[in-house]
């Protein structure tokens, strides 16, 4: 039989129609097994990692077919325990596919340390505006005797003089000695004053 014939002929019909249905089936098995292996249209609810640490939260969305992932350490909060879980994104409740990486980021282990400024003779909003630059906190405040009103003459961190210098966490509560403006001249100061008849005898 030549090829122009076989090609108009009925047996290559059936042969061809019985190729595209082999062909079709072939392809909805292929898919339906890329949906099951894939969990098509399946989601996953994000479950809350919020004060976990990284190895229970590795455990937990491993359990639910999904990742986690580490961005970084953030500044330390104290609402939140030493190197947990603070922020991550999805966030909880979120749906998502089996697979996603969720990414997350941890609590530092305490705060930072901060280097103290030089306060001394500084006006008291001065000294708190460079405090609170650093993450210090005024604490409690003691008035003194002094010709200048709201100058730092002394500050100290639990009881110990604090200087120019020295090393201290953030969030430490600083403590100030300020003059009230209140000390006048004395009586022996005054008299140390010349007056007029001295000036003049001095001048003669």
């Amino acid at each position: 039989m030549s090829l122009r014939k076989f090609l108009t002929s009925s047996t290559f019909f059936k042969n061809l129609f019985f190729a595209l249905v082999i062909v079709i089936l072939f392809l909805v098995v292929f898919v339906k097994f890329l949906d099951f292996s894939t969990n098509h249209g399946e989601e996953i609810k994000v479950p809350d990692l919020s004060k976990m640490k990284l190895e229970i939260a590795e455990e937990k969305l491993d359990e639910d077919g999904l990742e986690v992932f580490l961005l970084d350490t953030v500044e330390f909060k104290p609402e939140f325990p030493p190197y947990t879980i603070v922020e991550q994104d999805p966030i909880a409740g979120s749906k998502v596919k089996d697979g996603r990486k969720i990414y997350v980021k941890l609590n530092a282990g305490g705060y930072a340390m901060v280097t103290f400024p030089d306060l001394k003779n500084k006006t008291f909003r001065q000294a708190t505006n460079a405090l609170r630059a650093l993450g210090l906190v005024e604490g409690e405040l003691k008035y003194v005797p002094d010709l200048a009103k709201d100058i730092v003459l002394e500050v100290s961190y639990n009881g110990r003089p604090v200087k120019a210098g020295d090393k201290l966490m953030k969030n430490s509560k600083i403590d100030f000695v300020l003059g009230d403006g209140k000390d006048m001249f004395k009586d022996e100061d005054l008299d140390s004053i010349p007056n007029n008849e001295q000036i003049n005898d001095s001048i003669e």
